[in-house]
C-alpha cells in the first residue's frame, strides 16, 4: 500500500474489565468498582474505575486491602462477558471499515481501524472518529480515539490520551512531533530495556527518536532501531485484520443467585437495548431472542420468542419475554444471563392515502403469546395440512406473517362452506339396500331425499393410526320441510357413523 494513503484510527478502551461489567449494571455505575482476578485468597485488582482510583485503590492490591476502603463495590472478572463486549465493538468498528485489527494488551481494548479512502462515506477523519465514540458510547463503554497515517503513531497516540472521550488527529508528516511529549512508558518494553533508557536518562518518545540511530542499534540491536522508528512515526507495519462473523448476543454473570423474574426482567431489559442498538446499526431487526439461563446446579434454561414481524420495540420484546417465562419457569435459581438474537429485516409497508389502517404486527405478537400461556403452544398457530387422506390430517405450527405478499390472488368459483365438527358427533343411521334412507342427529330425525357416495379410503397399514372409512354426502330434511345438507362418515373397523361436516 502506499504510504501516502495509509490512515489509521486506534480505538482505545482503559480499564477494559471494569467498563464491561458496568455497562449492563448501571446502578453500580455512581460508585467506586474494582474487579478482582484470581482464586481466593490470591484475589488481587486487575481493573477499576475513576472513582476507585480517587479513593486510593491500585492495582495489584489485595482483597484485604481492598476492604479497608469504605463504599468500594467488589466484582469477580468474567471473561464470558468481557469476550461478549469484545466482539460488540469489533462489531462496531467493522461498520466503519471491514479492516479491523485488534492489539489489545492487558486490561486495555486497542483497536486499530484502517480507514483509508473512507472520507466520502464518512467525512473527515474528526467526524469519523466522532461517530465512532459515539457509537462505543451507546454501546456503554467510553473510549478515546486518534489518527493518523501511520499504524504504529496511533496506536501510541491512543495510549497517551488522558482524558476519556479525546479525539486527536495528527497530519502526515507531523507524527514525530506529536509523538515528542509522550512517555517511555507506552512502549512495549521489557524491564531491561526500561532500566538501561533509565540510566540514560530518557524519559520522552522525543528524546529517544533524537538518539543516533547507528550507535543505538550498536548497544541494543535490531530491537533499538524497531523502538527508533516508532518514537519518529516510521515504523511500517503489515496490517492484520479480523474475519469477525456478525453475531448478536449479551451475557451477564449474575453477582447473587437470582429467583424473582422481575429482578430477571431488569437484567433482560438492558441486554436488550444493547442487541437492539447493535442489530439498527446494521439496518437490522430482531427476528427472534433466545434466552439462556445458567441455573444451580449446572442446568440450563433456555426459551425463545419470535415477534410476529422482525421488531426494535424493546417493550414489545421484553413483554414476549416476560410472557414466555411467566408460563415457562426456570425450575431453580438463576446464576447467569445469556440473550442472543437472529437478525432479521426491518419491515416497512407503504400504505396508500386511503388504504385502511392494518393492525399493529406488535399487538399481535403479545395477543398469540397470551393466548399461547392460556391454551398451550401446541394448541395455538395456524394449521398445516399433512400428506394424508385422513380425517383431519393437520399439525399445529407456530404463526408467522409472510415477508411478502402475492401481487395476483388466483381466482376460484364459488362454493359452498363445509363447517367441520370437532369432535364429530355420533349419529343414527337406517339403511335401506346398504345406503344410509334416515338419520337420527341431535334428537331430530331427518329423511335422506338424495344421496351421493360412496367415498372409500383407507390407510397407513404399516402403523399404528390404521384407518379406513366411508363417506357420504347427503340431503336430508326433517317432518316440519327443514333441510340439512351434511356429511357422514362411516368408520369401516368399528362400523360407527358419524356427522363429519356441515354444508352451509
Amino acid at each position: 500500500m502506499n504510504p501516502a494513503a495509509e490512515l489509521y484510527a486506534c480505538l482505545r478502551a482503559p480499564e477494559f474489565p471494569a467498563q464491561t461489567l458496568l455497562r449492563l449494571r448501571p446502578q453500580a455505575s455512581d460508585q467506586a468498582c474494582v474487579v478482582m482476578e484470581g482464586e481466593p485468597p490470591f484475589e488481587q485488582v486487575c481493573s477499576l474505575n475513576r472513582k476507585a482510583r480517587a479513593l486510593g485503590i491500585e492495582h495489584g492490591m489485595t482483597q484485604v486491602e481492598v476492604d479497608t476502603f469504605p463504599g468500594a463495590a467488589v466484582f469477580k472478572r468474567s471473561l464470558a462477558e468481557e469476550a461478549a463486549a469484545r466482539a460488540a465493538l469489533i462489531e462496531c468498528a467493522s461498520c466503519f471499515s471491514p479492516r479491523v485489527e485488534d492489539r489489545s494488551a492487558g486490561v486495555e481494548l486497542l483497536l486499530v481501524i484502517d480507514i483509508a479512502g473512507t472520507g466520502k462515506l464518512f467525512g473527515p477523519p474528526e467526524s469519523l472518529a466522532g461517530n465512532l465514540l459515539a457509537r462505543v458510547r451507546a454501546l456503554g463503554v467510553v473510549a478515546s480515539a486518534a489518527v493518523s497515517s501511520n499504524f504504529h503513531t496511533a496506536v501510541a497516540l491512543a495510549k497517551g490520551l488522558s482524558g476519556q472521550g479525546q479525539i486527536q488527529v495528527v497530519p502526515a508528516g507531523e507524527e514525530a512531533q506529536a509523538l515528542a511529549p509522550l512517555p517511555l512508558s507506552i512502549l512495549e518494553l521489557t524491564a531491561d530495556w526500561a532500566e538501561t533508557f533509565s540510566l540514560w536518562g530518557i524519559r520522552t518518545l522525543g528524546m529517544l527518536a533524537a538518539l543516533p540511530e547507528a550507535e543505538l542499534i550498536a548497544r541494543m540491536g535490531q530491537a533499538g532501531r524497531r523502538l527508533r522508528q516508532i518514537a519518529r512515526g516510521e515504523r511500517p507495519h503489515l496490517f492484520t485484520p479480523l474475519e469477525p462473523d456478525f453475531f448478536l448476543e449479551e451475557r451477564i454473570d449474575l453477582d447473587s443467585p437470582v429467583e424473582a423474574l422481575d429482578a430477571l426482567l431488569f437484567v433482560a431489559n438492558l441486554m436488550l437495548e444493547q442487541l437492539i442498538v447493535r442489530a439498527t446499526a446494521r439496518a437490522f431487526a430482531l427476528a427472534s431472542v433466545t434466552v439462556t439461563l445458567s441455573l444451580e446446579g449446572g442446568a440450563t434454561h433456555t426459551r425463545t420468542v419470535r415477534p410476529a414481524l422482525p421488531s426494535t420495540d424493546r417493550s414489545l420484546l421484553l413483554k414476549l419475554l416476560h410472557l414466555d417465562l411467566e408460563a415457562h419457569p426456570p425450575p431453580a435459581p438463576i446464576l447467569a444471563v445469556a440473550l442472543t438474537a437472529e437478525p432479521g429485516s426491518t419491515s416497512k409497508v407503504q400504505l396508500g392515502l386511503f388504504s385502511p389502517q392494518l393492525p399493529e404486527p406488535a399487538r399481535l405478537g403479545v395477543t398469540l403469546a397470551r393466548i399461547r400461556a392460556i391454551v398451550g403452544e401446541e394448541n395455538a398457530g395456524r394449521p398445516q395440512l399433512l400428506d394424508s387422506h385422513a380425517a383431519g390430517a393437520f399439525r399445529i405450527e407456530p404463526f408467522t406473517v409472510p415477508s411478502a405478499r402475492p401481487s395476483e390472488l388466483p381466482s376460484a368459483p364459488a362454493r359452498p362452506a363445509l363447517r367441520r365438527l370437532r369432535p364429530p358427533e355420533a349419529v343414527f343411521v337406517t339403511l335401506e339396500s346398504a345406503r344410509p334412507a334416515a338419520i337420527v342427529f341431535r334428537q331430530r330425525r331427518y329423511v335422506v331425499e338424495r344421496a351421493y357416495g360412496p367415498w372409500q379410503a383407507d390407510g397407513e397399514w404399516w402403523s399404528s393410526t390404521l384407518w379406513g372409512c366411508e363417506q357420504w354426502d347427503l340431503v336430508l330434511r326433517a317432518h316440519d320441510g327443514a333441510t340439512l345438507c351434511c356429511c357422514l362418515v362411516r368408520d369401516l373397523f368399528r362400523n360407527q357413523w358419524q356427522m363429519a361436516a356441515l354444508y352451509d
